[in-house]
């Protein structure tokens, strides 16, 4: 979410969580976002947002169950704290590498906050245990339910009886890993927030919901393009041959793995790999996001590095393909690639070898929603 997004939702609006979570929206429109003003004046409206009572601290330790709904898909995690000490021993496991920038604002938010306003989306191979415990508990009247505005409904449950509480913890100390599926950002910069502070108060602790590996819904992640490699449409297609199959366009719809859709010059193209290039057994190698990458956007479009390139950007999947086709019909772009979404075994398969994969290969959906729960650093 932009600034300017963030302005206009929280307009009006003093209880917007946006005025923690992006406290340049309160402060002049050309103040540097990473500027120190910027997090104090985050930590005066988390401030004020507890001492109105908008916030509250819980009056003892407690598991949540945090279940979102989102059109068809639903998916129940627990709200718990995770250990810096298993994320810097790699039991809890990376696929991405992190920013400095972003790494830096995000511990400078939460040394000035002293809290962890937002969760680390984390996974884990599915328990049978954790499972039937969860359809139980939630059976029940949740604590919390609502709906938002995108039409996401939000549900939680408290769990604070010391059984349950110790079955959890027992269930979650013998898994071998959890996974991060989103915050890469926001677990590093705990880490080191906890190794500056030696491990002081809670600071060995950071925010997370853990969700079962087989209720995760992983969209993909479009590419936009300035420039047609050929100067035309008609050149692109031609350098594409050697690469693809490519068959009529289905609006961008893709049904498998080694599928794309293109968009171009108003017209969509079905491409599909040729067998040689997805011939690997290399879990990142086979990845569509490499293999479009490897083959096509470096050698014919001249960008090396997705991170840093002007010529290229990237489109979450919950925004369609009709936004893709509006980008490239107004001009802002020259032509798109629609992606078939990555599978979450293949992260898992990718983070257990240590692997790190390309940059925007996973949008997950729904996000998780800041201010229903925070973990304050030091009481």
């Amino acid at each position: 979410m932009s600034t300017a997004e963030a302005r206009e939702l929280a307009r009006d609006n003093a209880l917007s969580f946006l005025h923690v979570s992006k406290p340049e929206i309160d402060l002049p429109a050309d103040t540097d976002p990473y500027a120190p003003a910027v997090y104090a004046r985050g930590r005066e409206n988390l401030d004020r947002l507890i001492r109105e009572g908008a916030l509250a601290q819980d009056a003892r330790p407690a598991f949540y169950l945090y279940r979102q709904i989102m059109g068809q898909h639903a998916q129940v995690g627990l709200v718990a704290t995770a250990s810096c000490e298993d994320y810097l021993h790699n039991r809890i496991k990376k696929h991405e590498f992190t920013r400095p920038d972003k790494e830096d604002d995000r511990v400078r938010h939460i040394e000035v906050l002293n809290s962890q306003t937002g969760p680390v989306f984390l996974t884990y191979r599915a328990s049978a245990t954790v499972d039937e415990l969860v359809a139980r508990r939630t059976a029940g009247e949740p604590a919390v339910d609502f709906t938002a505005a995108d039409g996401v409904r939000h549900s939680a449950w408290v769990i604070d009886d010391a059984p349950t509480i110790d079955l959890l913890r027992a269930e979650f100390k013998s898994l071998p890993a959890l996974y991060i599926a989103d915050g890469h950002h926001r677990s590093a910069a705990a880490a080191r927030v906890y190794q500056s502070r030696q491990g002081a108060g809670e600071s060995g602790w950071f925010l997370s919901v853990i969700f079962p590996h087989n209720q995760m819904q992983i969209l993909p992640y479009y590419r936009v393009l300035k420039d047609l490699p050929g100067g035309s449409a008609a050149g692109l297609l031609e350098k594409l041959e050697p690469i693809f199959i490519r068959k009529p366009g289905s609006g961008g719809v893709t049904t498998r793995k080694h599928e794309l859709g293109l968009y171009v010059a108003g017209q969509w193209h079905n491409l599909h790999f040729r067998p040689t290039f997805a011939a690997t057994s290399d879990p990142i190698e086979k990845l569509d996001v490499t293999l479009l990458q490897k083959y096509v956007l470096a050698p014919l479009f001249g960008i090396d590095d997705p991170r840093t390139s002007r010529q290229i950007n990237f489109v979450g999947g919950i925004r369609g393909t009709a936004e893709l086709e509006k980008l490239v019909d107004r001009g802002d772009y020259a032509c798109a690639f629609a992606m078939f979404p990555t599978g979450i075994e293949d992260l898992m398969t990718i983070a257990d070898a240590g692997g790190i994969m390309p940059p925007k290969s996973t949008w997950f959906e729904p996000k998780l929603r800041d201010a229903m729960f925070c973990h304050q650093l030091d009481k």
